[in-house]
């Protein structure tokens, strides 16, 4: 069976490690964000990007220009359209590989959990009551392991949400997938004393 997982219709690298702090400042905003993640489906222009975010052109150009000056996005090509050229950008890498949560947040904005947490609630608090139909779960599950387990987990969900994002490009609604794994406060059961079952 032929992969038919969403392939961005430029070059890309697979990955690419966020070392300096500008590329998270850059990364971390709520409509930058919103930028590379429409970009996994393909290359675009600034107008398209504005429609696809409800934002002015000038608000996106900018955007555009920040991420590119991080060297997150480029121009991928150009193509004239009468008298203008249309600039199409793409991603450098399909996935942004970070690791500090206090680097990944600026001003309550990106990856810090609860900002992550906050604007997903947002986003379902928001949601039109035809979309309530569909197909959606939250939960929440807790087990006492070690970092070392918590960290496969980590890996696992990270996987996961690679699948998630490769999926075909169909349908006419776009769905989120957060998953987490954290540490917390909730206290546990003693190991039984000898003898007890």
């Amino acid at each position: 069976m032929a992969d038919q997982s969403v392939v961005p219709d430029y070059a890309l690298a697979d990955e690419l490690e966020l070392t300096d702090p500008a590329q998270y400042r850059a990364l971390f905003d709520e409509t930058r964000m919103k930028i590379v993640h429409l970009l996994l489906e393909r290359a675009a222009t600034t107008t398209e990007l504005a429609a696809a975010l409800r934002k002015p052109k000038g608000t996106v150009g900018h955007h555009l220009k920040v991420l590119e000056y991080a060297g997150l996005v480029h121009v991928v090509r150009t193509k004239q359209v009468r008298a203008i050229e249309a600039r199409y950008y793409g991603r450098t890498a399909r996935v942004f590989l970070y690791h500090d949560w206090d680097r990944a947040s600026f001003d309550g904005i990106g990856l810090e959990p609860k900002g992550v947490l906050a604007e997903t609630v947002t986003e379902i608090q928001q949601l039109p009551a035809e979309l309530l139909d569909l197909p959606m779960i939250t939960n929440t599950r807790y087990a006492r392991i070690p970092a070392e387990r918590a960290a496969e987990w980590r890996q696992r969900l990270i996987e996961l949400l690679d699948e998630f994002v490769r999926q075909p490009r169909d349908g006419e609604v776009t769905y989120g997938l957060l998953v987490g794994v954290f540490p917390t406060q909730r206290g546990h059961l003693p190991e039984p004393k000898d003898g007890a079952s």
